[in-house]
């Protein structure tokens, strides 16, 4: 049977998608077994945060996904992006091929909240392989075989590009869910004092939230 290798070899933005998308190159190799007729290939998706650690991080935002500094040691942990399926048209011994991965601006994600807080550098992913491979035979039948667990490649992306594709949308505003009484007290705020949009809105309630607290901030 034959016997897969992939690596990631870039990252770029997909142009004209419907939500912030980037694509990732990856190429496969053959060993072994006869002609690949095609692959039903999953990739998982991961930001190695651990290789990163806290330099150039958001120490706020590391607080509120990983807790305190003292139990960042044990609680950093791969923070899952994606779960991708495609298939890979059929090829030889070696093939390329796009993964398209959507970037989320919801806050409520622990990746979004994390590329946030990276501003500059690289992020560190892993990309974990799994599928079944379609392929010629010693006797030119169809066969299959599964992917072992134990493929997966390495990259790194700038986490400048992520913010200059998420930038492309809806003028780089970020959203929040909120409850229907939230948002109705959210609401009911603007009207009543007259405030012209949102980012006027939450700008004057976080400006009392500090007069109120004697204008200190927490700092992990």
């Amino acid at each position: 049977m034959p016997d897969l290798d992939f690596a990631v070899t870039g990252a770029r933005a997909m142009a004209d998608a419907a939500v912030p998308t980037l694509l990732f190159r990856l190429a496969l190799s053959r060993a072994g077994g006869g002609r690949v007729r095609s692959v039903s290939l999953n990739a998982d998706v991961r930001i190695a945060v651990d290789r990163r650690g806290s330099d150039g991080v958001d120490r706020l935002v590391m607080a509120r996904i990983f807790g305190q500094p003292e139990q960042w040691a044990t609680s950093m942990r791969p923070l899952t992006w994606a779960r991708i399926s495609t298939v890979v048209p059929p090829f030889d011994e070696r093939t390329e091929t796009d993964l398209a991965v959507p970037c989320s601006r919801d806050m409520e994600l622990a990746v979004t909240s994390y590329f946030h807080g990276v501003r500059d550098g690289e992020v560190p992913l892993d990309f974990l392989f799994s599928g079944t491979v379609f392929h010629d035979g010693p006797d030119g039948r169809l066969r299959t075989a599964q992917i072992s667990w134990a493929k997966d490649a390495t990259c790194r992306v700038p986490a400048a590009l992520w913010h200059e594709v998420t930038g492309r949308y809806d003028g780089g505003t970020s959203w929040l869910p909120l409850s229907p009484g939230a948002y109705r007290e959210i609401t009911a705020h603007r009207d009543r004092h007259a405030l012209t949009g949102w980012d006027e809105t939450v700008s004057d309630l976080l400006a009392r939230a500090r007069n109120t607290a004697g204008g200190t901030a927490w700092t992990p």
